[in-house]
């Protein structure tokens, strides 16, 4: 089972990124190192409730 979640930048709190995880074998919330274009540099993204 897949779930759709949205990435958050921690910085500018902007909603940058969708993606698909599985809910069943990652049941931690995802934190990624992705580039935020508001930023305009690397941030870390973390996954919104």
């Amino acid at each position: 089972m897949r779930e759709k979640i949205i990435l958050i930048c921690e910085d500018c709190l902007s909603r940058n990124y969708t993606v698909e995880r599985n809910k069943l074998t990652k049941t931690d919330r995802m934190v990624i190192k992705k580039y935020c274009p508001k930023c305009n540099k690397h941030t870390v993204h973390k996954e919104t409730k």
